[in-house]
């Protein structure tokens, strides 16, 4: 397969081409993605929607290069995924804070190759940046949930990774904090401009989070729409337009006569 020239390079970030991925389980196959297709551009928030099962998070660890895929392949700035890279940081749902260290001891955690001076200065900026200040030395046991997913945010970020990729990070959160989440990750995505590959099931979550949302179908997946969100952020999610968009994938996965 052909890589992408340099210069559509630079306008994608991501490129995933013809992926496919079955699992041998008892010794039946099991397809769970299906000739999946799709483009991100830099510096875009694009959420991965879909039931429970159907191969989302499968899909972020073939693009983070944790899984290879069946066949197909993935492109990040024109050269081909072949394994983890420090340059693209994954947050996982179960929350990753080193319960040993504090907060300003896991933010530094991945620092270790910079001056002291700089290495703080960094810390200090990822504390102020996600609303920590005044917990530096606080340990993740003196946290709420939502503090210790701030806290495992900023500690991805640190590094300076310029892609995220965001496995329902959010989804062991109350309702209330995991809107505060939502507003946070947007502050700083708006602040910082990483490209975004965000898995959710959660309709509302995606349509105001998102630029554009990936639509996947149940397993074997396969993508069935790709949505564009053409609201500016904040987005009044009572307005007109975001209800249309809302319910237009609602509609598309089969679910508009039945919430």
């Amino acid at each position: 397969m052909t890589p992408p020239s340099r210069t559509t390079a630079r306008e994608t970030k991501l490129r995933v081409q013809g992926v496919n991925k079955v699992f041998t389980r008892d010794g039946k196959s099991v397809n769970v993605l299906e000739d999946i297709d799709l483009e991100i551009r830099d510096g875009e928030f694009v959420c991965l929607l879909g039931p429970s099962g159907c191969g989302k998070s499968t899909l972020l660890n073939i693009v983070a290069g944790f899984t290879p895929p069946t066949s197909g392949q993935v492109y990040i700035d024109g050269e081909p995924v072949t394994g983890p890279d420090p340059r693209r940081i994954f947050v996982f749902q179960e929350r990753g804070v080193f319960p040993w260290l504090t907060v300003e001891g896991n933010i530094g955690f991945g620092l270790f190759r910079l001056p002291p001076k700089e290495k703080a200065r960094r810390i200090a900026h990822y504390v102020k940046l996600v609303g920590l200040s005044g917990f530096e030395q606080a340990y993740p046991a003196e946290l709420s949930g939502g503090m210790k997913q701030r806290l495992e945010v900023a500690r991805a970020l640190a590094v300076n990774p310029d892609m995220l990729f965001l496995d329902e990070p959010f989804g062991a959160l109350d309702s209330i904090t995991r809107l505060l989440m939502r507003s946070e990750l947007l502050r700083i995505w708006e602040a910082e401009k990483k490209t975004i590959l965000f898995v959710t099931h959660d309709i509302e979550e995606s349509v105001q989070l998102a630029d554009r949302v990936v639509v996947m179908s149940a397993r074997p997946a396969k993508i069935q729409r790709v949505v564009e969100i053409d609201i500016p952020h904040p987005r009044d999610i009572s307005s007109p337009r975001y209800l249309k968009l809302r319910d237009g994938i609602f509609e598309e996965i089969g679910l508009a006569h039945k919430v």
